[in-house]
């Protein structure tokens, strides 16, 4: 019948046909990235919907997975959706961001396999869902409020407050969406803080409490709902970032006052409800883990409890379903042993961990060591981090992800390092996370005037040698020129491998350079057998050949 598929679309006799199911999968990706509570969005979603539905999109047309078509705004532009790849979707009027004419654009190409009306109703349905549960969560709240009046001390009514208020608020739907969370639990918490005690200690210790009882139950509700990891930090991940910085701010205050004795009742039951911590759900295991460990460092500081916690935790291990996830229970044994002094107990555990679960949390265990001050038990934590590191970056995800988490290393390990004297190790961190740490590496290195391991480094990078900076490479000429020989080979031989007229030109100016430093470290017979040597291997690239007679490398 003449008809070929690719790339998501038909054709027809010569004429690309749109596929609905690439389109639908394109549209589901503006859903989620233009946000309906956002003013900016929502006046781009609205500003395209006119430009389409005044009929200024026009040559609309597809070609395999592009959509391109002309808008006519205040002056005409062109605009080209990719959709394969969302983001590489162009305009020409001079937004760099997701404009109102792309927005014209789908929504003329959607039209033809669906309702634009219907697409923009769905789209801006968790606004509509999040104005209608903020108004019925502050009527419940206000009812809640004149129920509980003001708590007074006792832990077993501040839970079962806390947890009534959550239940009444958020689980009142059979299916909570994710996009009413965030302003359902802000009204939760004005309700609870409402009902706080008016002693400021017995605030803070009641806040506490709250902080600890609202992100458990804020977790579960999240693993009952089926909300995904991903869509729960999207959508209200702000929400547990909030809770933990709550609870460093409460730990600190708390820390700063003398408790008085009636608080220790209140300190025994929080611990207990910690631990639950460990095992609520199945995700959000850093959170759940820099909680606890929070707690455990500034709050429970008693021996016995931190000894008592550890025999618990070993218990519970024996207990675990294949289903659950043994790790927040492994790194909590981990802290508690070094809270304990324990530190051999402490590596071994580490030793016993994969390095892609454990390398990450080890950079807490030497932030706190050294601010402690404990050089003599952070340095074997540091070794056996620097052993780990390398694999861990190697199974991370996205450059960005492990120039981050580098950047992170390193300044945890810069305090033992410095304080120390502990260059050799600080060298070994930096040699280990190339190519993430290569600024801090090559700045370290040539300051300290290691100019060879500064152009292996540079070599090992591979920049092109007239993009490093002429300042250092004036010193290095000046001091060592021998060694930018290794550099200026590798550069010249990517440039004839590039096999084009503009690299040959660039493979010239490198030889030319090399043969200058040749000469000057009075090497010319070197200089003359690889030069021989590279015109015999190249010969049949003529082009390579005519460059080097033109800039006289090679005598006519």
């Amino acid at each position: 019948m003449g008809i070929i598929m690719e790339y998501g679309f038909f054709r027809v006799k010569g004429v690309w046909i749109m596929d609905s199911e690439l389109l639908q999968r394109f549209a589901s990706e503006i859903a989620d990235f233009m946000g309906p509570n956002s003013s900016e969005d929502a006046r781009t979603v609205q500003k395209g919907l006119m430009l389409y539905r005044q009929g200024l999109v026009t040559q609309l047309a597809f070609n395999q997975d592009m959509v391109t078509a002309t808008v006519q705004d205040v002056t005409p532009v062109k605009v080209s959706l990719d959709l394969s790849f969302f983001s590489m979707s162009k305009c020409s009027c001079p937004s760099d961001e997701w404009c109102r004419h792309k927005m014209a654009v789908f929504f003329a190409a959607y039209s033809r396999i669906g309702s634009v009306a219907d697409w923009v109703e769905a789209w801006r349905e968790p606004m509509k869902e999040k104005q209608a549960a903020a108004s019925w969560g502050v009527q419940a709240a206000k009812d809640l409020i004149k129920a509980n009046g003001v708590l007074k001390p006792d832990y077993g009514r501040w839970v079962h407050s806390f947890e009534v208020s959550f239940d009444t608020l958020l689980h009142s739907k059979k299916s909570t969406t994710p996009y009413v969370v965030e302003e359902l639990f802000k009204i939760y918490e004005r309700q609870i803080r409402a009902a706080a005690p008016l002693e400021k200690e017995w605030r803070l210790l009641y806040e506490m409490v709250g902080t600890v009882i609202s992100f458990k139950k804020l977790a579960m509700l999240s693993e009952q709902s089926g909300h995904s990891e991903e869509l729960t930090k999207r959508t209200y991940g702000q929400v547990f970032d909030q809770l933990l910085d709550d609870a460093d701010e409460l730990v600190e205050k708390i820390g700063m006052q003398s408790m008085p004795f009636d608080f220790d009742e209140f300190i025994l039951k929080l611990k207990d409800d910690t631990f639950g911590l460990l095992t609520c759900v199945q995700g959000l295991e850093f959170e759940r883990i820099y909680l606890y460990r929070l707690l455990w460092t500034g709050l429970f500081k008693k021996k016995e409890w931190r000894e008592e916690e550890v025999l618990k935790i070993k218990e519970r291990m024996k207990e675990l379903q294949d289903w659950e996830n043994p790790g927040p229970l492994m790194i909590a044994g981990i802290h508690l042993h070094f809270l304990l002094q324990k530190d051999d107990s402490a590596l071994r555990s580490i030793h016993s961990c994969g390095d892609e679960f454990v390398t990450p949390y080890m950079i807490h265990w030497i932030d706190f060591l050294s601010g402690q001050k404990a050089w003599k038990r952070v340095g074997p934590v540091i070794e056996l981090f620097l052993g780990k590191i390398k694999r861990y970056l190697d199974q991370l995800d996205g450059y960005r992800s492990c120039a981050s988490f580098t950047r992170t290393a390193i300044r945890a390990i810069a305090p033992f390092c410095g304080e120390n004297d502990r260059f050799d190790l600080f060298e070994k961190a930096l040699a280990q996370t190339l190519p993430y740490s290569f600024s801090d590496y090559e700045y370290v290195l040539f300051e300290r005037g290691m100019y060879d391991k500064w152009c292996e480094v540079q070599a090992f990078i591979g920049l092109n040698f007239y993009d490093i900076p002429k300042e250092r490479v004036k010193v290095i000429e000046k001091e060592k020129p021998e060694l930018l020989l290794a550099l200026l080979h590798q550069s010249a031989q990517r440039e004839i491998d590039a096999k084009n007229r503009s690299s040959y030109k660039m493979a010239v100016r490198h030889l030319k350079k090399l043969r200058t430093i040749y000469k000057k470290v009075k090497r010319v017979d070197d200089w003359e057998y690889f030069f021989e040597t590279l015109l015999e291997r190249t010969k049949r690239l003529r082009a390579f050949h005519e460059e080097c007679k033109r800039s006289k490398l090679i005598e006519s």
